[in-house]
């Protein structure tokens, strides 16, 4: 069994859209198809208008994948915040404009859902720099949901695939802080934006644990895997959050619940998936269950043709896909 995940980098269609969809499929096609993965978690992507109207859907990604073997996959995607119309009714959520999660599967889904606020309330803030100053503390909400599937594998057992897209560590708006989208008025209004981003960041990250939490009290050798874009390396703390490592809880008999990183089996210069001004850094993770772990054989980066993300505008995405196999 192969799983694999791929930030695409906000794939789109439309007509302002650069590079153009066909210039991204052209390039984004081959890496895909060389994953060969039986699951394959996918970040950034957007949500198309429908000529007609209606809710948006994943019309890029479907013109990416047809003629491929994922165009058979059962799919389970995140959806846009739910909005109701004058009368109270809720409408269609369809797919939302932009960072959609998705997972594909060759395995038939059991379950799914996504969970934003679900284990973990908003964190209520106000704002120490906004100006004017904000009149009471004003709930901190994630960017984006996390996506779990509870997928059946070919022996009746189910394998729980958690898909992520955490916040990337730039600082958060503060009201009445910024000259434009690139410059900020005060070095402490940038520090309170980095702030907010990191309690964002660090807030999907919890709740992601909470979850992984609650599958194993319901099966204790639960076979899972925690995919995606996770905006950190391995010691920064989204990742050690997550993990929930004997050398961080100082417990050993916590220990079964504790979650591997896979990409550690890769020689460290080859252990990267983003370049950012000749800095190469491992953002994307698989990190699985002990049970699933027993099963593991190997890890891949696929790296080879990866550009430095300040430098290369170009139709591939800027990060490296990863595909880990296993014996089952």
């Amino acid at each position: 069994m192969r799983i694999a995940t791929f930030n695409l980098e906000n794939l789109d269609d439309g007509p302002d859209v650069r590079p153009a969809l066909d210039d991204r499929i052209a390039a984004l096609r081959p890496p895909l198809v060389r994953l060969a993965a039986d699951v394959l978690c996918l970040q950034e992507i957007n949500g198309q208008r429908s000529p007609g109207g209606g809710p948006r859907r994943l019309v890029a990604l479907e013109r990416l994948i047809e003629e491929t073997p994922y165009a058979g996959f059962h799919m389970v995607s995140s959806q846009r915040v739910p909005r109701g119309d004058h009368d109270g009714n809720e409408l269609d959520r369809g797919a939302d404009a932009v960072h959609n999660l998705v997972i594909l599967s060759r395995y038939p889904v059991h379950a799914s859902r996504e969970l934003r606020h679900d284990l973990v309330d908003r964190p209520l803030y106000r704002p120490t720099t906004a100006k004017p100053k904000a009149p009471a503390e004003r709930p901190v909400e994630w960017d984006r949901p996390i996506l779990q599937a509870t997928l059946v594998l070919p022996d009746g057992r189910h394998l729980h695939v958690i898909n992520l897209h955490l916040r990337a560590p730039l600082a958060a708006p503060v009201a009445g802080q910024k000259r434009d989208s690139a410059t900020w008025k005060s070095t402490g209004g940038w520090a309170e934006g980095f702030f907010l981003a990191t309690m964002k960041r660090a807030g999907q990250a919890l709740e992601t644990r909470l979850l992984v939490d609650r599958l194993f009290a319901a099966e204790p050798e639960a076979l899972i895997a925690v995919c995606g874009d996770f905006n950190a390396e391995e010691r920064q703390t989204p990742l050690r959050t997550i993990r929930g490592d004997v050398a961080d809880t100082g417990n050993a008999a916590l220990g079964g619940g504790a979650l591997v990183p896979l990409d550690r089996a890769v020689p460290e210069t080859r252990r990267y998936s983003v370049v950012h001004g000749g800095r190469k850094q491992m953002l994307d993770h698989v990190l699985v269950s002990q049970a699933l772990f027993a099963r593991y054989q190997h890890v891949e980066i696929h790296n080879e043709k990866l550009a430095d993300e300040l430098t290369d505008s170009g139709p591939d995405s800027h990060h490296a896909p990863l595909v880990a196999v296993f014996d089952l």
